[in-house]
């Protein structure tokens, strides 16, 4: 049986009372369930794979930091956000690009253009699926690249069986000027992942 991913809705947002309150502990459970998600390569780039969770904690925090309780901003957050939640046959995720120095940043973006598109899962035994980025946004320009992308995956019905039967998961990036790969991620993360297959 195919099922997608809920979507986050309007009831399953907390009004802005509610969330100052269940904040903390909401918090922690993010942050917990972030840590098989998130992925390393190298030094620098950092992907966190989002679902439904991730993205309805972002539109909690959006809502509150923007004190936004009117209907038509609420469904504004969710129109935005819940494009990255995966639907049943892709991952979706987050990159952040990170140089702590901002002269550092400046010159290492300008060398990574292009690398959104360089970022690739590979189920084993299958080809290496390149990452479709930013699909309703321009996140670079001739100078840089930007410092975050979002990107999903497109897994065939073939690799997600795969995936779901334990075979290894890899992923990586090979940008002329950034390679970083993790061969295969851990079992936990792989394990977290398959969950956003339908």
């Amino acid at each position: 049986m195919e099922h997608e991913m809920p979507k986050v809705t309007r009831d399953s947002l907390m009004t802005l009372e509610a969330y100052a309150k269940a904040r903390p502990e909401f918090r922690k459970k993010v942050i917990e369930h972030k840590k098989h998600r998130t992925v390393h390569l190298g030094e620098h780039v950092t992907l966190l794979f989002e679902d439904e969770l991730t993205v309805r904690y972002q539109i909690q925090e959006m809502l509150r930091i923007e004190k936004i309780f009117e209907e038509e901003g609420i469904e504004h957050e969710l129109e935005a956000y819940n494009p990255l939640i995966p639907d049943g046959r892709n991952l979706k995720a987050t990159m952040l690009i990170e140089y702590e120095d901002a002269d550092v940043r400046k010159r290492e973006l300008a060398k990574l253009i292009g690398i959104e598109d360089k970022v690739w899962v590979q189920v084993e035994g299958s080809p290496k699926v390149y990452a479709i980025a930013d699909e309703d946004l321009e996140r670079e320009n001739e100078e840089k690249t930007s410092s975050v992308h979002f990107m999903r995956f497109e897994l065939t019905e073939d690799m997600a069986a795969a995936l779901k039967y334990g075979v290894p998961l890899s992923i990586g990036v090979d940008h002329a000027n950034y390679k970083a790969s993790q061969e295969p991620v851990s079992a936990e993360t792989r394990a977290a992942l398959v969950g956003d297959l339908a």
